[in-house]
């Protein structure tokens, strides 16, 4: 069976077709950079073009936010597509392109199943007292308003790779895998289901971003709509835009901040303290929560490539038994790679969203669904 996956995210559209009857052996995969909406539309209609000689007997595509409606992956009709849409409300960088994504393969593929799978599946397993804000609960629960939570296919990828590398199964394991690109969360994961994660309602959540800002006051949102008179639109183009790593340091771009960093620029680094510092609370936080903690995780581009972010965030962290290798973070280049010496191990995990997403669809589609 071959299977293609989708990957479009707010600014590329990562691809990969799989032969899963041949051991998941890639056929054909790119990533197209700087592209956004239309552009990314038309991008997905050239990969599907390239990969239709090739024979797709399955598409899957990455979907941001599933709501309150869409709990597993899900076979896309025009009522589906209709509903991914209107909860881009919730997710306005990715649901709408999810959408046109999903479209083009429908007209392109005619026949071939195609496959919405969504990042916020994997923490629907989230209890009351992590999803729910306290806020009246007819709101809460009634209509909806609660934390979502986001990257659950990376976050459900990397726990379970996880498991292999620690030679044993989900069962009676605590986990944390922390998702660094310039989208950024972390999820606390026991027995192999999310239990919690920093991202909320929407992506805006938690961490600081490449141009999110992560958790703020409610109040601060208040006062720049009523004291400094913004409005709600230019309030959400500041926090989702011109915020985060962006905002404090001048640059989205961690490799960007680095360099800067090393050149004498306070800004730069003041905004890489911050990144990290923020990662490293909801680390304590989260072992806490899990009652303790077996591995933790870093994937992303953040994650996988950044030894000096990896070791700001674990400063600190010996007294709950995470302990970073020096020399081995440092060697960390490729491949799933052991970092830690404590108690906790510490690993470089690199995700793929794309393999999750196309055993997801594959199996939906075998089931006849």
């Amino acid at each position: 069976m071959h299977v293609l996956a989708l990957n479009p995210g707010s600014a590329t559209l990562k691809f990969k077709l799989y032969d899963l009857a041949g051991g998941e052996r890639v056929l054909a995969s790119a990533t197209v950079d700087h592209v956004a909406g239309e552009t990314t539309a038309r991008a997905a209609e050239d990969v599907l073009r390239r990969c239709a000689p090739l024979g797709v007997h399955v598409v899957g595509c990455r979907v941001v936010h599933g709501g309150e409606r869409f709990s597993a992956p899900t076979r896309v009709t025009e009522d589906v597509l209709a509903g991914i849409r209107d909860l881009g409300r919730l997710a306005p960088l990715h649901n709408a392109v999810a959408a046109s994504v999903l479209e083009a393969a429908g007209r392109l593929l005619p026949g071939v199943p195609v496959v919405a799978v969504f990042d916020t599946a994997f923490h629907r397993t989230l209890p009351d007292v992590a999803a729910l804000y306290a806020i009246p609960l007819e709101l809460g629960r009634g209509r909806g308003l609660h934390r979502y939570g986001f990257h659950g296919i990376s976050h459900a990828y990397v726990a379970g790779r996880l498991t292999v590398l620690l030679g044993r199964g989900s069962e009676r394991t605590r986990l944390i895998v922390c998702h660094l690109g310039n989208g950024a969360s972390t999820c606390a994961v026991r027995d192999g289901r999310s239990v919690d994660t920093s991202m909320g309602l929407t992506p805006l959540e938690g961490l600081v971003m490449g141009t999110r800002c992560g958790d703020v006051d409610a109040g601060l949102v208040l006062h720049l709509l009523t004291s400094e008179g913004l409005s709600a639109e230019r309030v959400g183009q500041l926090l989702n835009h011109e915020s985060g790593l962006l905002g404090l340091g001048g640059h989205a771009d961690v490799r960007e901040l680095e360099r800067a960093a090393r050149a004498g620029d306070a800004r730069a680094g003041l905004a890489l303290d911050v990144f990290a510092y923020r990662v490293r609370k909801y680390v304590g936080a989260y072992v806490a929560a899990l009652g303790g903690l077996d591995a933790l995780a870093f994937t992303g581009g953040i994650g996988e490539h950044s030894t000096l972010l990896r070791g700001k965030i674990c400063q600190g962290l010996g007294c709950l038994g995470v302990e970073l290798d020096d020399a081995l973070n440092e060697t960390a280049s490729a491949g799933e790679v052991r970092i830690g010496r404590g108690a906790v191990e510490v690993w470089v995990v690199p995700t793929d969203e794309e393999k999750q997403v196309a055993r997801e669809a594959a199996l939906l589609a075998s089931q006849g669904r």
